[in-house]
């Protein structure tokens, strides 16, 4: 008998503003997470990492203004 893995990878997520945003735990997480965002999507401008002043953890933006 098989069984199928239904789980899923659920990121930790906490609010900014009025937007839920994925958590990364360390600024190296979230420049690789960036990096690859930014190749997958074929962004032209680089995301920017900054650290979330609602805990201890960093996020992603696409608005130099939150660094």
């Amino acid at each position: 008998m098989t069984t199928k893995n239904t789980h899923q990878y659920q990121p930790k997520l906490c609010w900014v503003g009025d937007v839920q945003k994925i958590c990364y735990a360390t600024r190296d997480e979230a420049e690789v997470a960036a990096t690859v965002a930014q190749h997958d999507h074929g962004l032209k401008a680089p995301l920017s990492v900054y650290r979330c002043e609602f805990g201890d953890h960093y996020h992603l933006s696409s608005s130099p203004s939150m660094l």
